[in-house]
């Protein structure tokens, strides 16, 4: 079921006793981090704090914080259901006959979903303040995450931009340090889309950027921001495809872009070309605080909003945290992407303990020698999977989302001269063992089973596996043994 707006996931998740509501007062600087820390730990529900200090709107946190949140997202069961609608979406084919041209339709439905709906009027924008009507951030219940942040962030702002010389959008996940009501540090990176928009600035006519920032929209399109797409796909277009249903948008008051009409928040404005801030530092996703830094300032025009707005954010930390759950479900909804370039691939997994880009583990069904270097070099160079500073290549029949099977397996099969390779790069800008900035060293292990044309000079053990026949029969039986039935697997 596509959701249509945040309200309708914050009720669904209510209605599953996914949802708690927190009625007391709560300081927005660091107790709300505190509180919600404990609970994603846990995997622990949303929360729902409706009086938070020096704010009268409420907050919401951790909506995607576990496997079923993140599931009822995007309108499933399961995870694996979306993974599947994309593989058979790769694998249209041109219909034949009668009987497969309506077996087309419900795609041509699925492509009818990605294409955005223009509306005049919405709810986003029943309240409007322009600068100078008052208060404008100040009325917001921005958090403090954690002790040693530079000061107040907006953690899941969906970020809009295009491109000023293509006009292609681009919707991403930047932090927002708060300077005063009307002003905040805009967190490009500098490998991404907006940091991107942002230096074509002062090419041609361009000098300022317009951008806007919007809070709370439905769980899909929220998703979406955070997916890892290719430079120049618009993640409206993929929001629609996971909800399959058009997202709504409507023209903002005071800049020349589009947002989501169903939306809680939205802060219009711009940045302009060489204007530049300290940002930060803040408590990242890596579990450590990045440095302050300089980035692109942004001035608020506008700010529009429900006349009930909810706020939301997140705080990212040392795992597991709120974002985990998105990272894993991307790993698995873009893996028949990946497998559509290299089909030797079965499976990845990217450990939370890595922060997604520190370590990659691949699953490989071999057909023919060096196969696994290969993965290694290939994987490097395709799209966010450069920032893997390590990769690690197993085969098909090892548990690669099981770290300790993972584990033996690399400590037991590899040689270090033979299945280690060495590689430099660009590395992600909040990698801090990184020996300067954006760049550093990389390691491949191969550690599959090797043969002769490998470099193997004996045979390679098999692996010590019960006979089928006698797990049948103990287990069968385990009850007689008058054992417990919590160790039987």
């Amino acid at each position: 079921m596509a959701l249509k707006n945040l309200r309708e996931f914050i009720e669904t998740l209510r209605e599953n006793g996914e949802m708690v509501d927190v009625n007391v007062s709560v300081d927005p600087q660091l107790e709300v981090t505190e509180i919600y820390d404990r609970i994603v730990k846990k995997e622990g529900p949303a929360l729902f704090f409706k009086h938070v200090k020096g704010s009268s709107v409420p907050l919401v946190i951790n909506l995607f914080g576990s496997w079923k949140r993140m599931a009822m997202a995007l309108g499933v069961k399961d995870i694996s259901e979306v993974t599947e609608r994309v593989r058979l979406f790769l694998d249209l084919k041109v219909p034949q006959g009668l009987l497969e041209k309506l077996a087309m339709i419900p795609k041509l439905n699925e492509l009818y979903a990605v294409i955005p709906k223009m509306i005049k009027h919405a709810p986003c924008q029943e309240a409007v303040i322009r600068v100078g009507e008052g208060p404008i951030l100040e009325k917001l219940p921005i958090i403090q995450c954690w002790p040693k942040d530079g000061g107040k962030f907006i953690t899941f702002p969906l970020v809009i931009t295009k491109d000023p010389e293509t006009g292609k959008r681009n919707i991403g996940l930047y932090r927002m340090h708060v300077y005063d009501d009307k002003t905040t540090g805009m967190h490009w990176q500098i490998h991404k889309d907006g940091a991107d928009h942002f230096r074509k600035l002062g090419k041609g006519n361009h000098k300022r950027l317009p951008v806007a920032c919007v809070i709370g929209a439905d769980p899909a399109t929220m998703f979406a921001a955070a997916c890892p797409l290719p430079s120049g796909m618009d993640e409206i277009m993929l929001a629609g495809f996971l909800r399959t249903k058009p997202v709504e948008l409507v023209k903002c008051k005071t800049i020349d872009l589009e947002v989501p009409a169903e939306a809680e928040i939205v802060l219009e404005g711009y940045v302009e070309e060489g204007e530049m801030r300290l940002e930060g530092p803040f408590g990242d996703h890596t579990g450590f605080y990045s440095r302050a830094k300089d980035f692109p300032v942004f001035h608020i025009t506008c700010m529009t909003h429900r006349k009930d707005p909810v706020y939301v954010t997140t705080v990212v930390g040392r795992s597991p945290m709120e974002d985990c759950y998105m990272g894993k479900a991307i790993e698995r909804i873009f893996l028949p992407i990946i497998q559509k370039q290299f089909p030797e691939i079965t499976d990845i997994h990217l450990p939370w303990e890595g922060a997604f880009h520190n370590c990659l583990i691949v699953a490989l069904r071999k057909s023919y020698p060096e196969q696994g270097k290969k993965i290694i070099h290939a994987l490097w160079g395709l799209g966010q999977m450069m920032f893997s500073k390590m990769i690690i290549v197993l085969d098909h029949d090892t548990d690669i989302q099981n770290l300790q099977e993972v584990s033996w397996r690399v400590l037991n099969n590899m040689d270090p001269k033979r299945d280690m390779v060495f590689g430099e790069g660009p590395l992600d800008e909040l990698d801090h063992a990184a020996p300067r900035d954006f760049g550093g060293s990389k390691i491949g292990i191969d550690a599959t089973r090797k043969t002769e044309a490998e470099g193997m000079e004996r045979p390679w053990p098999e692996d010590i596996v019960m006979d089928e026949e006698i797990r049948k029969r103990v287990a069968a039986r385990w009850r007689e043994y008058g054992l417990d039935e919590k160790y039987l697997y």
